[in-house]
């Protein structure tokens, strides 16, 4: 076996570095941005976190109960402006990261690749937006809703008496009120945007396999049934547990699977079209499979 000269080894080993700059460069732009938008995030960071509130809110104001959130440690309002300012900044730097991501990957690629994962690259955070909005303002409501059910005897201790009224009468047992923590609050509401906006991206992980030859749309049909149990697993873990909420996710998350299908199908077909134009597509094995197939 030939060995390698300094030249050849010199020859290959200019490649690697000019990938490894490029990297770096890469890196350090997504990376000051990151840190830029963060610590934009930190400025509004109480703005932020009334919007996140807001939910709570809306579920404590139709009982009657004022909204007030609790520090039970004493940095852990200095914690939640940290959290949010991560947050918040990676949501508001992702374009940028994803752009500097692109414009390393994009040279390795042909341009029948470029224009393959490209739309991709811009429906995964249309798609994380719409799980995580679904998520705010349908999911949480309903969740806080029930959660805030098991309160016992807060909104009679609340209600001023009418006068010329009696005073209504206390309620038996202890008062259960809620008290919660803004950390521990803002920490729920992080999740359940962050589990919605995950699970809207199925239709661009089947599509991206199906574009890869890993699944096809006859495959997926073949384990629907599977999919059904997966779902209904993840909506029992993702969500409280509450029917309601439940039902809602396996809804849309069961839909997504369906249109994940249908997507793959279109990507099928146009993989078949560009075969028969190129004249790899034989007919006739088509048909005597289809003929040997009970």
């Amino acid at each position: 076996m030939a060995e390698l000269s300094d030249d050849d080894i010199d020859d290959t080993a200019a490649p690697l570095i000019e990938h490894l700059a490029e990297l770096r460069t890469r890196l350090i732009r997504a990376l000051l941005a990151f840190v830029v938008a963060m610590l934009i995030c930190f400025t509004v960071w109480n703005p932020v976190f009334n919007f996140l509130a807001a939910p709570i809110c809306g579920a404590l104001a139709e009982r009657g109960q004022d909204c007030s959130l609790v520090i039970i440690k004493l940095q852990e309002g200095f914690m939640t402006a940290i959290q949010i300012s991560l947050f918040g900044g990676f949501v508001l730097a992702f374009p940028m990261i994803g752009y500097q991501l692109w414009r390393f990957v994009a040279p390795g690629l042909y341009r029948n690749e470029k224009n393959a994962f490209l739309p991709f690259l811009v429906a995964s955070p249309v798609l994380f937006t719409i799980g995580a909005a679904f998520a705010y303002y349908v999911v949480l409501p309903l969740a806080f809703d029930f959660f805030l059910g098991f309160q016992q005897g807060v909104t009679a201790a609340q209600e001023a008496p009418v006068v010329g009224e009696e005073a209504p009468e206390a309620a038996t047992g202890a008062s259960i009120a809620f008290m919660g923590s803004m950390q521990e609050y803002l920490g729920l509401t992080i999740k359940f945007l962050l589990a919605f906006g995950l699970c809207f991206q199925l239709p661009v992980l089947l599509t991206l396999m199906g574009k890869a030859g890993l699944v096809s749309a006859d495959g997926l049909r073949a384990t629907r049934k599977y999919a059904v149990v997966g779902i209904l697993v993840l909506a029992a873990v993702v969500t409280p547990p509450d029917v309601i909420t439940q039902v809602i996710l396996f809804t849309v998350v069961y839909f997504l699977y369906e249109i994940s299908i249908q997507l793959v199908v279109m990507v099928e077909r146009k993989r078949e079209a560009e075969l028969r134009a190129s004249g790899y597509y034989d007919d006739e094995e088509e048909e005597e499979a289809g003929e040997t197939t009970p």
